[in-house]
């Protein structure tokens, strides 16, 4: 039971909010995508592939990350206690661990068509570098950006093999939600990471960090209705995109206080609530 709850504590299991925010851009891409005069059975199913894959990836990530991070981890507050920072799993253990959640992970993408397997087993190496990046660039969360939303790619490709404009807008809008809500997440740790010489874009627009937010949520909203113009979506849709709007400006930035890192972590948070909505928006867009 010891080592069970090791693994769960190493997984990030009960911490929802992460293999969330890597299913969402999954399920938008494999809704735009889908023809719902068809069977429906086959949606469903995708989705669930999606929410597997995206529980198994986002598992294996925290693993390596952890490894890859775990002298940094030492010398901060919020995460020196966890598994391999404080010594309870060994970095070999560790490395098993993320081989076998690879493993389950390819079984799952295996269900997909050639190419959505070709062009998933392309990210793994952005996937698993992504830690790295936070040693040498202010831009860290620009490739969480890009890892993290790839799955909106992959669930357009996994009904029409291939890629087209359309998901390629959505997909530049995602990027840019997810630079903005992991830069409010960053203000947790930033004064750790300062100290311990690790850059993010929470450190580069400290001073004036609304501004930064701001410009990131409005080009994701705009890219957000510009997919739904593309597709000819009904008026429901842009109601639906009203919603989005007035929670990333009037909940979000208006509520953020870089100060507050209890509020802060709220705020990010909510994009998993933001997530569905955008789900929602695309679904009642789709209604004839």
């Amino acid at each position: 039971m010891n080592q069970l709850n090791l693994f769960v504590e190493l997984t990030r299991l009960k911490k929802p909010i992460g293999y969330m925010l890597l299913f969402w851009p999954c399920s938008w891409g494999l809704t735009i995508a889908y023809d719902f005069s068809s069977d429906l059975n086959v949606y469903f199913f995708y989705l669930l592939l999606f929410f597997l894959g995206s529980v198994l990836m986002r598992s294996a990530g925290c693993i390596v990350n952890d490894i890859l991070d775990r002298k940094f981890d030492k010398k901060v507050l919020r995460t020196k206690d966890r598994p391999i920072a404080s010594g309870k799993i060994s970095v070999k253990l560790a490395l098993l661990y993320s081989g076998i959640l690879c493993l389950i992970a390819f079984l799952v993408l295996i269900n997909f068509n050639l190419f959505t397997i070709v062009i998933a087993l392309a990210s793994m190496p952005l996937a698993f570098t992504y830690p790295l990046m936070k040693r040498f660039t202010y831009w860290p969360q620009l490739f969480l950006g890009i890892t993290f939303n790839y799955g909106l790619l992959l669930g357009w490709t996994s009904i029409n093999e291939e890629i087209s404009l359309i998901p390629m807008i959505f997909y530049l809008g995602a990027i840019f939600w997810t630079l903005g809500y992991d830069t409010v997440y960053g203000f947790q740790d930033i004064e750790d990471d300062e100290i311990i010489g690790v850059k993010s874009t929470s450190i580069k627009f400290k001073q004036n960090p609304k501004i930064f937010l701001f410009i990131c949520y409005l080009i994701f909203t705009l890219l957000f209705v510009i997919t739904g113009i593309k597709l000819n979506y009904n008026n429901y849709f842009f109601i639906g995109a009203m919603t989005v709007f007035f929670h990333l400006f009037f909940i979000q930035i208006s509520n953020f206080n870089k100060k507050n890192k209890g509020k802060c972590l709220k705020i990010f948070k909510s994009n998993n609530f933001l997530g569905l909505i955008i789900l929602i928006c695309i679904l009642i867009g789709k209604l004839n």
